[in-house]
């Protein structure tokens, strides 16, 4: 069987692809779309909002089968449909035609991105999938530093139809060879080779604590996802109404990409013997306490709020992946993983129009908005904690 790194480098290559092609793929091509076929590039970005709630709908039919298949199938379907879906794009001439791409795109990201690719090891290895999930992060997380600057090089010498199809064939020649060379999964999720007691993957939880732990990890999962996407879209921004020049604004926001992957590094090296709920608090609490110091000691603080939001945005990547499978098991984590993604991948759709509201209403105080719901986050996680710690006794004492 192939080996566990040799997967994960395979799959964390094509994660970088997938990303770097769609959820990257706006904010450099987006304005040249726009003045190309005569529409506002608010549109563009409006498709790209589609594309996520399609994502959204199709995320727990494509974890469910991967429950059933394994994660290859699914994984080179996506493949397909990203390409269908980019040279659509390519084609376009009207703003029906951008929706339409962006929706087979949309399909493809709810069978291609993380999600899956979490799925798909988990199918593999089970419980002793953590460190897999964290490698695919790694690679994954210079997919804006690679994604941006190609993109730009390929519109400026191309165009952006010529981008479009160059992301298209590197899915036909790149991603797929990657996922067809995939180990099949067997009919049964591997026997599990941790020491790890029957309280630390959740199984003393009685459904109804189970049903808890389920809507509390959904709301961490669309706050950490809202406020990304948030920061994503309003970074530069804030920091320019911090006080911050352009240049500096921009210089500063571009740490936050550095950041993300040290995250996952110290997860990978530091954390990981900790245990994922400790590891995941301690992330939400570093946007707040990044936009802290920004409030307290002002314009000079803000390359430490960007580095502190891009090491904590980092580590909930992984625990996006890791907390489902520590909670409930290997056992129907695809279709799980799914459905606990729906409310982030829709408020992820809005968070660029919601938070830039508050933007304008209150500048870089909108920031202490967003804090707020990391400290909700930290709380549900808190609340999450003792559930494992005394749900089981609670059961034994019936």
């Amino acid at each position: 069987m192939q080996s566990r790194t040799t997967t994960t480098v395979m799959l964390g290559v094509a994660q970088t692809l997938a990303w770097a092609s769609s959820y990257y793929l706006p904010a450099v091509l987006a304005s040249a779309i726009s003045k190309d076929i005569g529409i506002s590039t608010s549109t563009v970005f409006g498709a790209f909002s589609v594309a996520l709630l399609v994502a959204a709908g199709i995320g727990p039919v494509a974890g469910r089968r991967i429950d059933r298949l394994g994660g290859r199938p699914v994984l080179i379907a996506s493949n397909l449909v990203f390409a269908a879906g980019l040279a659509v794009l390519s084609l376009s001439t009207h703003a029906s035609h951008v929706f339409a791409a962006w929706a087979l795109m949309g399909l493809a990201m709810g069978s291609g991105l993380y999600e899956a690719a979490f799925a798909t090891v988990v199918r593999l290895h089970g419980q002793d999938a953590r460190r897999a999930i964290t490698g695919i992060t790694l690679f994954a997380g210079f997919a804006s530093t690679v994604g941006w600057p190609l993109s730009a090089c390929l519109e400026s010498t191309v165009g952006w139809r010529g981008a479009c199809l160059a992301w298209a064939a590197m899915h036909l020649l790149i991603g797929l060879p990657l996922n067809i060379l995939l180990p099949h999964a067997s009919q049964a999720v591997p026997a599990q080779k941790s020491t790890a007691t029957a309280q630390d993957v959740g199984a003393g939880l009685s459904p109804a604590h189970q049903r808890r732990a389920a809507f509390l990890m959904a709301y961490v999962f669309a706050v950490t996802w809202f406020i990304s996407t948030a920061m994503a879209a309003h970074l530069p921004e804030l920091l320019l109404a911090s006080g911050a020049t352009l240049a500096a604004a921009i210089g500063i926001a571009a740490l936050v990409g550095p950041a993300q992957v040290v995250g996952r590094v110290i997860e990978f090296t530091f954390l990981k013997r900790a245990h994922p709920l400790l590891s995941a608090r301690l992330a939400t609490l570093a946007h707040p306490m990044g936009a802290l110091c920004l409030g307290l000691i002002g314009t000079s603080a803000a390359a430490a709020f960007a580095v502190l939001h891009g090491l904590g945005n980092g580590i909930l990547t992984i625990a996006i992946g890791t907390l489902p499978l520590l909670i409930f098991g290997a056992k129907g984590y695809g279709q799980r993983q799914g459905f606990l993604m729906v409310p982030a991948r829709i408020v992820q759709a809005g968070a660029p129009f919601l938070f830039g509201i508050a933007v304008e209403r209150w500048g870089d105080g909108a920031l202490w908005f967003s804090s707020m719901l990391g400290l909700s986050a930290c709380l549900a996680l808190v609340v999450m904690t003792a559930d494992m710690r005394t749900a089981p006794r609670a059961i034994e004492a019936h």
